[in-house]
């Protein structure tokens, strides 16, 4: 019987895990190659959502995916682990020991061989070595991340809820967020619509004018991805919801009391998030002999493979891809990599028939930020409008239309709509804040 050829997505993020899904469906349904997705986690969530599990005004528990579940449904295969090492020359990538919750070893780490390698890892936040980031700040790069940001916040109110009604003036918390990025900024939103919510849920101990929330960024203006308009709009908005935002600041220093930045000024805080910078996991640094950039990506040709061995790919944030005629690489968006995951479709399947391989292109078409329910803001582009700046409505359903074609993406229209349904439900007769 002829062996299969073996594909192996590592990650199973946003992009990975709408590859793995296209490929199953094309390839692994009609018994054309054996699909198999890695990743150190049981469940899937999008990660443009953890802002709001963060701020718990959405239950991670109801938004997730579980692997196991969704590859028997779409014809791949699911592997728990952790990748950390790669031999090319056996074709096999290796897995770290896996581990239960409590430490408990689980399996020892082992090797998985593969005829096509796609590495789809993702990034996380970059404290460039900020003294007291790495102890003292939470990072959003995971679900269990923004897990645990929300069981902090959740603690302060109930210990806030607990005092005596005669304990003195009413308790602040302060609460700040590096880095103006999207995740920063939407965060920052999110908070403050969340402590209104726990005002209406009678933690109220905390009133929403004692929590202050200030956005550090160390360039000129928030949002330098999105034109200068837009950014201007939305700082705006957040001067107005009462965010505090400090830009031109750079954060030297990170204590369990709050921050220090390059000017002197000293920011309290008993939240601190870091949201500032991107970089490539640090397993991935020169891995295999494989060509990496200063921030560990994986450098790849227009068509998405590794410069020095074509059977393996990378794409997303924790590749570094620059198409010709362009200066730069192409920046870590949402939407580089759901562009890239289609082409890899294309191009996988051409490997396999022996054809040549096409070179990806990438299409902008904007951006958009959730300022909460305060605004939406951002910019679309196109080739009959250009760019045009939107806000409100309008744009708060575009943003919300690009989780549900995700979902699409993983589960087809019919089960997207059932999908949908169940969230307005469950979001129209459960509690609007995750409470415990």
């Amino acid at each position: 019987m002829k062996k299969l050829h073996q594909i192996v997505v590592v990650g199973g993020g946003a992009g990975g895990l709408e590859l793995a899904t296209a490929l199953g469906r094309r390839l692994g349904r009609k018994g054309l190659a054996r699909i198999v997705l890695v990743d150190a986690s049981l469940t899937h969530i999008w990660k443009p959502l953890l802002h709001e599990v963060a701020a718990g005004t959405i239950n991670s528990f109801e938004d997730e995916l579980n692997y196991f579940a969704h590859g028997a449904r779409h014809h791949f295969e699911f592997q728990l682990g952790r990748m950390d090492g790669l031999d090319r020359e056996r074709k096999t990538l290796h897995l770290a020991p896996l581990t239960g919750e409590d430490g408990e070893l689980l399996a020892e780490g082992r090797d998985l061989a593969y005829d096509t390698l796609v590495i789809a890892v993702g990034s996380t936040s970059n404290d460039f070595g900020t003294p007291g980031a790495h102890e003292h700040c939470i990072f959003l790069d995971s679900r269990a991340q923004a897990d645990r940001f929300q069981k902090k916040l959740l603690q302060m109110y109930l210990q806030a809820h607990a005092l005596p009604a005669s304990s003195g003036a009413a308790p602040e918390l302060n609460i700040a967020i590096v880095g103006a990025g999207a995740t920063g900024v939407e965060l920052a939103a999110e908070l403050h619509h969340a402590a209104h919510e726990f005002a209406a849920y009678g933690l109220d101990e905390i009133t929403p004018q004692h929590v202050n929330i200030t956005l550090i960024e160390a360039a000129p203006r928030i949002l330098t991805a999105l034109p200068e308009r837009a950014a201007e709009q939305a700082y705006r908005q957040l001067m107005k919801i009462g965010v505090t935002v400090l830009a031109g600041q750079r954060v030297t220093a990170v204590s369990a009391q709050g921050l220090r930045t390059a000017s002197g000024l000293d920011i309290p805080a008993s939240l601190r998030v870091w949201a500032a910078g991107i970089k490539a996991q640090d397993f991935l640094k020169d891995i295999g002999g494989l060509e990496t950039n200063r921030i560990n990506q994986l450098v790849v040709t227009p068509s998405l493979q590794t410069t020095r061995d074509d059977s393996v790919f990378a794409f997303g944030d924790c590749a570094s891809c620059t198409l010709p005629g362009m200066e730069r690489p192409l920046a870590p968006r949402a939407q580089v990599a759901h562009q890239q995951a289609v082409f890899l479709v294309k191009a996988i399947s051409a490997r396999l028939a022996h054809k040549p391989l096409p070179s990806f292109r990438f299409n902008d078409y904007g951006s958009l930020i959730s300022l909460s329910s305060a605004d939406t803001v951002g910019s679309l582009m196109g080739n009959l409008l250009g760019s045009v700046n939107i806000r409100g409505l309008v744009a708060r359903l575009l943003y919300r239309s690009l989780y549900r074609m995700h979902q699409m993406s993983l589960h087809g229209v019919f089960r997207m709509l059932v999908l949908l349904g169940k969230d307005l439900l469950s979001r129209s007769s459960g509690p609007r804040l995750k409470l415990h």
